[in-house]
């Protein structure tokens, strides 16, 4: 049985985060990849195993190089838990610039505005 890291888990470090950004505008290769950082290439080689393995990141072999690059399918999973919250958000911050939008127009009608 294939144990699968936790995806937030995963994107809850830095460096990975990181990395995602790294990653998130082209394929680039393990090397490539580390030297972006002052940790060891053993160390971001670990950091790219876990995003490998929690499906953020794919691989992808063209000759004798190896590339990582985005998967749109695992970031997927990381914004439909987002989403609610962010929605929840919105929703909170219209109603409170509504509400201040109200007050500052209270204030021009009644000649309290300084």
């Amino acid at each position: 049985m294939k144990l699968r890291r936790d995806v937030f888990q995963a994107i809850a470090d830095p460096t990975r985060r990181a990395i995602i950004t790294l990653v998130a505008a082209s394929a680039i290769t393990p090397s490539a990849i580390a030297e972006n950082f002052d940790s060891s290439r053993q160390t971001i080689s670990k950091h790219i195993q876990i995003l490998t393995e929690c499906e953020i990141l794919e691989q992808t072999k063209k000759g004798r190089e190896i590339y990582y690059k985005l998967n749109p399918e695992g970031m997927k999973v990381i914004a439909d838990f987002i989403e609610p919250f962010r929605q929840m958000w919105d929703d909170r911050f219209n109603k409170l610039e509504a509400l201040m939008k109200k007050q500052q127009s209270n204030k021009k009608t009644y000649g309290t505005e300084n």
